[in-house]
C-alpha cells in the first residue's frame, strides 16, 4: 500500500476515539456506522456525478477530489469495522489472473443480483 494511504490510515485509527468536537474522524465514529455509510454514500454520488459531468477540456481536479473523499471515507469505514486496507489489497492480489466476469460467478447471488 502507498505510503500516503498507510500514514492517512494510521491518523484515522488514532483518531477515532478522540473527541469529537475536535476530530471529524471521531465524530463520524460517535455518530456511528449509519453516518459513515451515509458518507460513503454520499461520497460515491459525488464521484460518480463529477465523472459524469466531466468534459475532454477539463480539468481532472474535481474527479480527483471526490475520488479523495471517497477514498478517505471509505477507510474511515474500514477503520469502523476493525479491517485494514491490507485486507483490501489481499483480496485483490488472491484476484489477481481471474477474470472479472468468472470472479463475479464464483460469488453467491445477492438480492441486488
Amino acid at each position: 500500500m502507498s505510503d500516503t494511504l498507510s500514514e492517512l490510515f494510521k491518523v484515522i485509527t488514532s483518531r477515532r476515539l478522540g473527541d469529537p468536537a475536535q476530530s471529524y474522524v471521531a465524530s463520524l465514529h460517535q455518530a456511528g456506522l449509519d453516518k459513515i455509510l451515509e458518507k460513503v454514500g454520499e461520497e460515491s454520488i459525488e464521484l460518480i456525478l463529477a465523472a459524469k459531468n466531466q468534459r475532454p477540456d477539463d480539468a481532472d481536479d474535481r474527479l480527483i477530489s471526490e475520488m479523495a473523499d471517497l477514498w478517505f471515507h471509505t477507510l474511515v469505514l474500514l477503520a469502523h469495522n476493525d479491517l485494514t486496507p491490507e485486507a483490501v489489497l489481499a483480496e485483490l492480489q488472491r484476484r489477481q489472473g481471474t477474470s472479472g466476469i468468472e470472479e463475479k460467478k464464483s460469488r453467491p447471488l445477492t438480492s441486488a443480483e
